[in-house]
């Protein structure tokens, strides 16, 4: 058959995401990919130099997704289907573009990890994010904040004559436009993936990439790519070099995901002028083997690992009784930890390929670690030679900036808001002014007004833009509540904090809903180190948010949620634990029914004194909806309320206990 696209709709069980956190995320990023400056010493310099560049100190401009729970329930998704006769893709453009299944069709084999639910867990950058398929991060250390985002998507014609699919969105982190391609040629075994990003703008921009690959986990599974070495990164948070495929003298084989007893990343030191490549394959040699072209430079293994908390998350992710997984993925870097300079107007583009791989299980699961992965790059270039990638990205390259034809999917507005203000020319990849929505319209006016109009009716403030272009057209707008409200966020995103706090003084002085910029006032006091105050603000702000809330409805809701939560572990932290059950009794009793809150009503009890009530809480049961990757509030608040060992069911450990 000759290739075809089409629409089509997933049924999954799953978790609704839920409305934005309507707080900007001031706070620091919690991320656990960090290095301490002091080991970057013994690093190589390019690397310790990426490590340093211009790394991320918040989310901002994005908004924070946890608003979910872990209720699924049957839910229909718009995908995109690419087939021929020898392999069909399913792509979620309401998901970032996630590829969620690519199935072999003369085998039968599905080639990746596909998630049979659909639960957001805290792993992005942002918050929200599920595991499976092939995901595109892009922005800044850790799994992107379009993970459960909605991308735009088109057909556009193929260099072989046929069609492929585009997929783009504008990245707000970097505030850079990118687009991944994917094309499938007629009778081939490849799913090709052209990628783009471009910088617009007159500086220099830093830039991260990894294409994340979900591939399911077996007791003789294993991954293989072209190296000797690799850097470990454990959530210890040290970058150490050791030899492939065993780490350390006496230990187990690393390259076999189950044999290790914790999580850990070993990003592969591939020699300059070798191939770049990763295959998992299971105990027969058959797999996925994931290849491209040169500046695509980077490969990773992520592990579970068999220990107890690494499976406790494998089934938080999914469910139990499904089969595990582990990640290879492909960078720009090195390592994660790293960012690449992308000069004013330049790009970076290459193509990655996908497909089936069966290699010698013996030779592949012997001892002999050089003749495996020459088993295995051999049988890869049987099936696809390097010079055919090369070839097919110099026939791809010329297509990526043809423009699309009919819309797939569409995405969010923000793209279409930059580049009318920058007036940027961005071929194949149109941001039409057809997708600018509610959250861009006060932006709009003030791009061509000069003023940010004062809301209609009272509600949360939407979301706030911080880059310098932003920034500029806010210190210059008439001085409004919400204009200072607003250019506070964008002031303390730059790094001027004591301009922030002068701005949100101001803005509080006149303004008729005070909670939005006493709750930055507070942030600003914590991060101060200023308790009691931040306390203060935090407790006034609570108040006025119950006295000004309208409604029941999704925003009210998660305003009060999240200022909430924010306010009660302010106050336990200043020693206040009387003011805080005075905000727990102001919560919604569906709020405080949460996981999330039935932890912090634990620590309540603690801080009141009744440690039996809080153990109780614990034996009662919860979940945590929203616990973040390598989290130890439960360990550390379990320790406080038990001298017991901690249950499984609360045991997410990422690392060994200290």
């Amino acid at each position: 058959m000759a290739t075809t696209v089409r629409r089509a709709v997933l049924t999954l069980p799953a978790a609704p995401l839920g409305a934005e956190n309507p707080l900007p995320a001031l706070r620091p990023l919690d991320e656990m990919h960090v290095v301490d400056d002091r080991d970057r010493a013994g690093l190589p310099r390019d690397m310790a130099r990426q490590i340093g560049y211009e790394p991320l100190a918040t989310v901002l401009p994005v908004r924070i997704l946890d608003g979910y729970g872990r209720e699924r329930t049957p839910t229909e998704l718009d995908v995109i289907v690419i087939e021929n006769d020898r392999i069909r893709a399913t792509v979620l453009p309401g998901l970032g573009g996630r590829i969620h299944s690519l199935h072999h069709k003369p085998t039968g084999r599905e080639l990746l990890y596909t998630n049979p639910v659909l639960q957001p867990a805290d792993f992005a950058l942002n918050g929200a994010w599920f595991s499976g398929g092939i995901e595109w991060n892009i922005g800044a250390t850790g799994h992107t904040t379009l993970s459960c985002a909605p991308v735009h998507a088109a057909r556009v014609p193929a260099p072989d004559g046929g069609e492929m699919v585009r997929l783009w969105e504008w990245e707000r982190l970097r505030d850079l436009p990118f687009q991944v391609d994917l094309w499938l040629p007629e009778d081939s075994d490849f799913l090709h993936v052209g990628v783009r990003i471009r910088n617009p703008h007159e500086r220099t921009a830093p830039v991260y990439w990894w294409s994340n690959i979900a591939v399911p986990e077996g007791a003789r599974t294993r991954v293989l790519a072209p190296a000797d070495e690799a850097w470990h990164f454990g959530y210890t948070r040290t970058l150490t070099r050791v030899p492939v495929p065993v780490p350390e003298t006496g230990s187990v084989d690393r390259t076999y995901p189950l044999r290790s007893d914790f999580p850990a990343d070993y990003f592969y030191e591939v020699p300059d002028g070798a191939r770049r490549w990763i295959a998992s394959l299971d105990e027969d040699g058959h797999g996925l083997v994931q290849t491209s072209t040169d500046l695509l430079r980077g490969r990773k293994l992520f592990i579970w690992g068999s220990g107890a908390g690494g499976r406790r998350w494998q089934q938080w992710l999914t469910e139990p009784g499904t089969v595990g997984y582990a990640e290879i993925q492909a960078g720009l870097a090195r390592t994660q930890l790293e960012h690449i300079p992308l000069e004013p107007g330049a790009e970076f583009s290459w193509l990655e390929s996908y497909g089936p791989l069966a290699a010698d299980p013996g030779v592949v699961h012997g001892d002999d670690w050089a003749a495996a992965r020459a088993e295995t790059e051999q049988r890869l270039a049987d099936v696809l030679p390097r010079a055919d990638v090369e070839a097919a990205y110099a026939a791809w390259r010329p297509h990526a900036d043809t423009e699309p034809g009919e819309s797939l999917a569409t995405g969010s507005g923000w793209g279409a808001l930059e580049v009318r203000r920058g007036k940027y020319e961005l071929p194949g990849t149109p941001f039409a002014e057809s997708t600018l929505g509610e959250q861009q319209a006060p932006w709009l006016d003030l791009l061509d007004q000069g003023t940010l109009p004062e809301p209609r009716r009272v509600v949360p403030p939407g979301p706030s833009l911080v880059s310098a272009h932003w920034r500029d057209m806010l210190e210059t707008a008439p001085a409004a509540p919400l204009t200072e409200y607003h250019l506070g966020v964008a002031q303390w995103h730059a790094g001027d904090r004591a301009q922030a706090v002068r701005s949100w003084e101001r803005g509080l002085a006149l303004a008729p809903s005070r909670w939005p910029l006493l709750r930055c006032l507070a942030v600003a006091a914590q991060e101060g180190g200023q308790c009691d105050r931040a306390a203060d603000h935090y407790a006034e702000a609570f108040e006025d948010l119950c006295a000004e809330r309208r409604d029941d409805g999704d925003a009210w809701t998660a305003a009060t949620t999240a200022l909430g939560r924010e306010a009660i572990e302010a106050l336990l932290t200043a020693g206040r634990p009387e003011k805080a059950r005075a905000v727990w009794a102001g919560l919604r009793p569906a709020i405080r029914q949460r996981g999330r809150f039935r932890l912090l009503e634990a620590r309540l009890l603690l801080a009141e004194g009744d440690r039996a009530a809080a153990r109780a809480v614990f034996d009662e049961g919860f979940e945590v909806a929203d616990l973040r990757e390598g989290a130890e509030i439960l360990d550390e608040v379990w320790t406080a309320v038990s001298d017991d060992p901690l249950p499984d069911v609360y045991n997410y450990r990422m690392k060994p206990q200290s």
